[in-house]
């Protein structure tokens, strides 16, 4: 477990904030150390860094933070400045951060988010980290619990029966949808053609804010290539798309398996490059592999008013 700083210091506006640029398959943060620090004013910062054109540039902010309950807590914002719960890519980032910047020496670690404790083990090769491997934990498929409003769908809202394959209506188009939860809500379409021509910019923010999904939603858009391989787009809330979503690549591997497209390990292609994902029937958890790269450090002036 990681120890409390005995001082903190409160940054106050006109500070210059350090920061750390990381990305996981192109999945890109801010990252700030917040074990010594508090940094107020979180979502309008979240917003202001995010920025690529007046900030720093990033899909959010994530600030690494001591924990009493697990050798650190990982607390990120959307670049919209909403608090999201969880992100895989995210989350191996951190623990690139927190071994490569001497915070830890130990390769396996655990890490408190706001869906829960994740263990990750980390592969190490001339003393810093290339690779991660995350307990991504249970999938939840209950749809009240990923959260979707079933009277939406004019069905039992109390219902338990997972959607899978549920045919879904959206700009006229018609989907077949499998809603899983990562400890966010993720819908999952399987589609024929090719990823790359998916009008996502247009479809994806009418999935985010359906009224089926009381949370809003971030939506995959999925090519199987065989049962190994698969292709995806993601639309991610408060973001809109990225390169990668490390929840949205584990909901995606347990939506092909539900349906029948793949077996327990799959390669998954995002425009960032690839997850390795494995689902384990016994324990009833998914498993992520995937990269981590720092990109530069840096500081940055407060933004508040």
């Amino acid at each position: 477990m990681k120890r409390f700083s005995a001082m903190f210091k409160t940054c106050k506006e006109g500070d210059r904030m350090k920061f750390t640029k990381m990305h996981g398959i192109g999945n890109d943060y801010v990252y700030v150390d917040c074990t010594k620090q508090v940094i107020p004013k979180i979502s309008e910062t979240a917003i202001k860094v995010s920025d690529r054109h007046f900030g720093i540039g990033s899909d959010g902010l994530i600030l690494i933070k001591s924990s009493q309950v697990a050798d650190f807590e990982m607390d990120m914002y959307n670049a919209d400045g909403s608090r999201g719960k969880m992100c895989g890519n995210g989350i191996r980032c951190v623990a690139k951060y927190v071994y490569d910047h001497k915070l830890t020496d130990k390769t396996t670690i655990t890490i408190d988010t706001q869906s829960g404790i994740k263990t990750l083990v980390l592969t190490v090769e001339n003393e810093k980290v290339s690779s991660v491997r995350v307990d991504m934990g249970e999938p939840e498929v209950v749809p009240a619990k990923v959260p979707c409003d079933l009277k939406v769908l004019g069905m039992d809202e109390n219902a338990k029966e997972p959607l899978v394959g549920q045919p879904f209506t959206v700009d006229g188009q018609e989907y077949e949808i499998t809603c899983v939860s990562m400890g966010n809500p993720h819908c999952v379409s399987f589609i024929k053609e090719d990823v790359a021509d998916f009008p996502l910019e247009q479809i994806g923010p009418k999935f985010e804010k359906h009224p089926l999904f009381p949370e809003q939603v971030n939506a995959e858009f999925v090519r199987v290539l065989d049962e190994g391989h698969l292709q995806m787009r993601v639309w991610e809330r408060g973001s809109g798309e990225t390169l990668a979503c490390g929840t949205g690549a584990c909901a995606t591997a347990v939506a092909a398996y539900l349906n029948g497209y793949i077996g327990r390990e799959v390669d998954v292609e995002l425009l960032g490059g690839h997850l390795f994902i494995q689902y384990d029937e016994v324990t009833n958890h998914v498993f992520m592999t995937g990269p981590a790269e720092e990109v530069f450090e840096g500081t940055i002036q407060l933004p508040w008013e």
